[in-house]
């Protein structure tokens, strides 16, 4: 046996509780070992959340035991490898003090050798509080560092290396965790050891030299076999260094594409020494982000196969607070639920954390690229020799951990820290010294990743005008990628969107509150009230309800009851992002990304996803699923009147069939038009216009309805001209029958039927919601779950105009 895996039988205890001693699966936490052993409540319910706050104030202890032969014992090597071990912990064997970890980000190696004996064997992690290790470090700091105590309730979370968001966010539970979320593994080897594997892809117009390097132990003498793809070597290892280089030449690669541009194929790699195996899959792609001066000032732009893509998709936050909870299951339903509402990028976000691998072999398959921050937000951060160090070491794994995944077009060094210097006290009144402190970090930052990774790009911050430019990037609209948060933040009008055109903007966000059927989840009826205590406990934003409600009477007619008030805040988030997106896609080439905050909830919570907790579609996430539609009708008015453009994202010519109607509010419709296009790889054209007297004249009598198809999909828009609440609109009947043999929901609308959206409380999702009906004409959707009966027994159908 070469490894073995300490994944099962660990026990959860606590050196101030004496009287626990609970089972803990590893990769796990203990909170969920406590609520699993029924000794905590589940904190994600109505009010838990500060009721289990103790355990994050006591140290615990994970221990196991293993059983070891004596052939085992005289193996030349026996290394203990363990992963996001959180956080500060002390690693013992059979009582001996073998290592200590401080950082959640490191990928940790030991030799145990030393302190095994045959038979059985104790490991133990001794965990301390992450609170007061936080604290005593900013203590020690040669000035004051201030942290995001805005969005954290625990202080100093800067100077430790752990997930900030664990401290709580302006969406998220404050679950101070402790645990392992790798497996645990113990190898053994004789004469050498396979270290890594990394692969280099050198391109010559359409053919590639994969370059394979293989580290070693520099003992290392028996032959590595290497196979990649159908090719195959055997080579003898480098007697003068320890790494061993082998070259593959694929003269007609099978191309990796993003979501939407191509395929994904990828290439099995196979390294072998010994008994030891390392296996990855490589996608074989051109990557480059031009960032060159233009017309409209600097690009910011990732080419592809020589292909500029159009980024399309949202922030990730991690998984679940409680990461027992952070399977490969639930990735994998997210990150499909991502590409099937036509993302192919997906921004994984300086809060958080470095994703498991299943994360990012999933975004290879399914063509999602990924922006990666490195693990940095809206805080100051210490520059002093002790953090830097353990910062280069924690981007040195994850570098060489991560940097053979195709889908991986940006190494970014934070998330809005260039913009923190602006907000502290302590940094505005003396910015020249926290300015180095950051370009101290920053630079230490880039070297390491330009060290590990020379084929991608180094982006200092997000958002960021460029390299040593410390400028405004959230109001400035010409280069570099955008926060743009005047809207939520500052209580601009949606059409603060159409302002500006962002050349990438990487975040952009508008709240909502839970689905009913997500509500039913976490709140007791008693409290269904948007001011109750555990609507509020759940509702992390201190602004969030009020600029919800506030914006309800710029644009709504008034919400009738508590049930309807969630039905029209997600109304208008979604609303708020395809204003946004349907302007920016308009504008083509000139932005060339729009990633919305943020695609998931990692608790049942207020806030700007566009899938809930539960993994429930958002209204956004269906009105995402059009607006990011490859081929894409939109609607975009100014002075001079209105205009209809029609987007090909798409590498290759379409043709596209379109059919404009003009309809009033009772349904006759008052003008159609049909079109056939072709549109070229990477177009953006004008299909057709109307004068602003002639729109003036239509603006209150009705609303336009544009359909398109292309290849057999078909993706609708509606333009309205005004706000919702000075519309007369209809008071449409909508009936729904259900066909149980095709698992499918026809809607049938008397009248034009606005945001008609399915809600469910079984699990599964639909295939379109809050969609635009018009009358008379029914229109089919399908269930897509496993519950059909349970789905009917509690389906409701909503539209806008009975919501008051």
């Amino acid at each position: 046996m070469t490894q073995i895996f300490l994944n099962q039988a660990w026990l959860l205890s606590s050196p101030e509780y004496p009287e626990i001693k609970v089972a803990c699966q590893i990769p796990g936490d203990n909170h969920s070992a406590l609520l699993e052993a029924g000794l905590i409540a589940d904190p994600y319910q109505a009010c838990n959340e500060a009721d289990v706050r103790w355990v994050s104030q006591a140290n615990w202890v994970l221990s196991s035991r293993f059983e070891l032969s004596a052939e085992q014992l005289d193996s030349d090597f026996i290394d203990l490898h363990l992963g996001r071990v959180d956080t500060v912990a002390d690693i013992y064997i059979n009582q001996h003090l073998v290592a200590q970890c401080d950082n959640m980000f490191r990928l940790w190696s030991f030799n145990i050798k030393p302190y095994l004996k045959a038979g059985s064997n104790q490991l133990q992690v001794r965990f301390s509080r992450s609170d007061l290790a936080a604290k005593q470090r900013a203590s020690t700091l040669p000035f004051a560092v201030p942290s995001s105590m805005g969005n954290n309730q625990i202080p100093y979370m800067n100077s430790l290396r752990k997930s900030q968001c664990h401290a709580g966010w302006d969406w998220g539970i404050c679950l101070m965790v402790n645990g392992i979320y790798d497996p645990v593994e113990i190898k053994f080897t004789n004469q050498a050891r396979l270290l890594a594997v990394q692969v280099e892809q050198q391109w010559h117009d359409n053919s590639v030299d994969v370059l394979v390097k293989v580290s070693h132990d520099s003992s290392c003498r028996s032959p590595i076999d290497i196979q990649f793809a159908e090719h195959a070597l055997q080579i003898q290892p480098s007697t003068e260094s320890s790494i061993t280089e082998a070259r593959f030449h694929i003269a007609e690669p099978q191309l990796w594409w993003p979501a939407g541009y191509g395929e994904q194929p990828l290439y099995s790699l196979q390294v072998k020494l010994a008994e030891q195996l390392i296996e990855k899959k490589i996608g074989l792609r051109k990557l480059e982000l031009d960032t060159r001066a233009d017309s409209y000032g600097s690009a910011m732009t990732f080419v592809i196969n020589d292909c500029p893509i159009t980024a399309k998709g949202a922030n990730w936050i991690p998984l679940d607070a409680m990461p027992s909870r952070q399977t490969a299951e639930r990735y994998r339903q997210l990150l499909t639920d991502a590409k099937t509402a036509n993302m192919n990028m997906l921004r994984v976000w300086g809060g958080g954390q470095y994703e498991a691998d299943e994360f990012y072999q999933l975004c290879d398959e399914l063509g999602l690229m990924v922006w990666q921050d490195m693990m940095f937000a809206c805080s100051l951060y210490p520059s002093t020799d002790e953090f830097v160090a353990s910062v280069q070491l924690e981007l040195s794994d994850q570098i060489q951990r991560l940097r053979d995944h195709s889908c991986i077009v940006l190494w970014c060094g934070d998330n809005e820290v260039i913009g923190a210097i602006n907000w502290y006290p302590e940094s505005k009144a003396n910015r020249e010294r926290y300015v180095v402190n950051y370009d101290r970090l920053n630079r230490a930052i880039q070297q390491t990743v330009e060290q590990h990774d020379a084929s991608r790009v180094f982006w200092p911050s997000s958002p960021c005008n460029g390299a040593l430019d410390y400028g405004d990037a959230w109001h400035d609209d010409s280069k570099g990628d955008m926060h743009f948060w005047d809207v939520w933040h500052s209580g601009k009008s949606f059409s603060a969107y159409q302002q500006i055109k962002p050349r990438f903007c990487s975040e952009l966000g508008y709240q909502s509150w839970p689905s009913l059927a997500e509500v039913k989840s976490f709140v007791p009826e008693d409290d269904w009230n948007i001011c109750s205590p555990t609507f509020e406990a759940h509702q992390k934003n201190p602004s969030g309800n009020s600029i919800i409600t506030e914006m309800f009477t710029r644009m709504f007619r008034f919400p009738a009851s508590f049930e309807q008030m969630l039905y029209l805040s997600q109304v208008q988030q979604a609303l708020a992002i395809k204003t946004a997106c349907d302007f920016w896609r308009a504008n083509s080439p000139q932005c060339r990304g729009m990633l919305y905050w943020q695609l998931n909830d990692n608790w049942p919570v207020s806030s700007w996803s566009s899938i809930e907790y539960s993994g429930r579609w958002k209204q956004l996430h269906y009105h995402a699923k059009r607006f990011f539609a490859p081929q894409y009708p939109s609607f975009i008015e100014d002075e001079q009147g209105l205009e209809l453009r029609i987007i090909n994202d798409s590498p290759k010519t379409k043709s596209i069939k379109v059919y404009l109607q003009r309809v009033n509010w009772q349904g006759k419709v008052e003008f159609s038009e049909q079109l056939a296009l072709s549109l070229e790889p990477d177009a953006n054209v004008s299909a057709w216009q109307c004068a602003k007297a002639q729109l003036d004249e239509w603006r209150t009598q009705g609303f336009l309805i544009v359909s398109l198809t292309c290849e057999g999909s078909r993706v609708q828009n509606t333009w309205v001209g005004d706000t919702y609440k000075n519309l007369p609109l209809a008071k449409a009947k909508v009936s729904c029958a259900v066909d149980e043999s095709t698992r499918t929901i026809i809607l049938l609308a008397d009248k034009p039927a606005f945001f008609v959206h399915l809600e469910s409380d079984a699990p599964g999702r639909f295939s379109d919601s809050s969609i635009t009906l018009l009358a008379n004409q029914p229109q089919t959707i399908k269930y897509l779950g496993d519950d059909f009966a349970s789905m009917v027994s509690s389906l409701r159908v909503y539209q806008l105009a009975d919501s008051y």
